[in-house]
């Protein structure tokens, strides 16, 4: 394909000369997206003239970018379209056709009213990479249900997990299903590239985030009853102790985390704990999972006595894994600045992958609702004019 203007905004990452269709909202699909844009890809975002939801989640210095669309939004280009128009479906049909990558978070029953569903997009970019991230599998009777992070948190075993451990059900307070779905789609595109570059063929990927959520809750929880017939319930004792929190110090809270019984040993001989060092609850691992909720008790009432400087440096000396409580506004406060044209300063997200020799990081900071859209579409007028993107064959370029 002919090399778009794009790529001098994208000089580096390992995605470069990637150009990928982003038809997603909220929080899942951008977030792959922005990891996508971070390695250096090409995201063309179809939003509405409002703008999308995340725009909007929270308080931020411009009225259509909050503190999470400064983020979630760098790196890629917005397109306004009008989809209700039949003008409007056939550019982003266009575009598509243009792409090596399309992402969908829409329901399966608007992208077919929209002409973007697989097949259509194939039958003009045939080695086009489709991820399709709805709530549910396309064949199970709730595909066209809609699903947010908390209804996925409720089906996955997350409030059933806090229910365990602390008695009734809750939700993590995070959007947890959204992140780790977005980190699940932005993986499974990447591989279907690679696939892409040894063959020539596109394809068509499902990830359902009730599907990913739950392979993720199950990697520990699923426990004894991943056999069959199941060795004992579902749900990993430690991590499902109700005993399994910070402590508090004399002046603040750390986390100990004694992991190993070497850990537990060292702990109890730095502090003088010798009545503990012979413990049979802690004499072996399988011991002191068994016995989590003494554990914890324990290292509590140790770390209680100490200030956090104090049990900081005993754990760091003896190698035991510990950390002081980090806040939301200390990691906030720590991160880079970054300078935005509207916005002006702000903090940058670093992305979490370092590339020696491909760097991802801020390259664009994130546009206004629609600030692309002319160039975009004389970009696709140029494209059509110099390669017909519906007339080539899936494994032409590698015979």
């Amino acid at each position: 394909m002919p090399t778009s203007s794009a790529e001098t905004a994208f000089p580096r990452g390992p995605l470069a000369g990637i150009r990928i269709l982003d038809l997603t909202h909220v929080v899942m699909g951008p977030y792959a997206t922005q990891l996508l844009a971070d390695q250096g890809a090409d995201v063309i975002v179809l939003e509405s003239e409002q703008g999308d939801t995340n725009r909007v989640m929270g308080a931020g210095p411009h009225p259509q970018l909050s503190g999470t669309s400064l983020n979630l939004m760098r790196n890629k280009r917005s397109v306004t379209i009008d989809l209700a128009t039949d003008e409007g479906r056939d550019l982003a049909q266009r575009l598509a056709a243009t792409c090596d990558v399309v992402i969908t978070s829409l329901r399966p029953r608007t992208i077919d009213r929209l002409g973007l569903d697989y097949p259509t997009v194939a039958a003009r970019r045939p080695d086009i990479v489709y991820c399709q991230a709805q709530g549910w599998p396309l064949d199970s009777p709730r595909a066209d249900d809609p699903a947010y992070d908390d209804v996925i948190q409720a089906a996955t075993g997350i409030a059933d997990v806090m229910q365990r451990t602390y008695g009734s059900p809750a939700l993590v307070p995070t959007i947890l299903a959204d992140k780790v779905c977005g980190i699940f789609i932005a993986q499974a595109v990447t591989a279907a590239l690679l696939h892409r570059e040894r063959t020539g063929e596109g394809q068509h990927i499902e990830l359902p985030m009730a599907t990913a959520m739950t392979s993720f809750m199950l990697v520990e929880h699923g426990a004894g009853a991943i056999s069959e017939p199941p060795a004992a319930p579902a749900g990993y004792r430690r991590i499902l102790s109700p005993e399994r929190r910070p402590c508090p110090t004399e002046d603040g809270w750390v986390h100990i985390l004694p992991y190993q019984p070497a850990h537990y040993a060292a702990l109890f001989a730095g502090v003088g704990r010798d009545d503990l060092l012979d413990d049979p609850r802690y004499a072996t691992r399988q011991a002191a999972i068994a016995n989590s909720d003494s554990l914890y008790r324990d290292v509590r009432a140790i770390a209680a006595d100490y200030t956090t400087e104090e049990i900081l440096n005993i754990c760091t000396v003896q190698g035991i894994p510990v950390s002081r409580i980090g806040t939301l506004d200390d990691l906030t406060a720590g991160l880079p600045l970054s300078d935005h044209p509207l916005a002006g300063r702000y903090h940058a997200i670093p992305h979490p992958a370092r590339f020696s020799r491909t760097p991802a990081g801020v390259r664009t900071p994130a546009p206004l609702p629609g600030a692309d859209t002319a160039a975009v579409l004389v970009e696709l007028a140029e494209l059509e004019a110099s390669q017909p993107i519906s007339i080539v064959p899936p494994v032409a370029r590698w015979e």
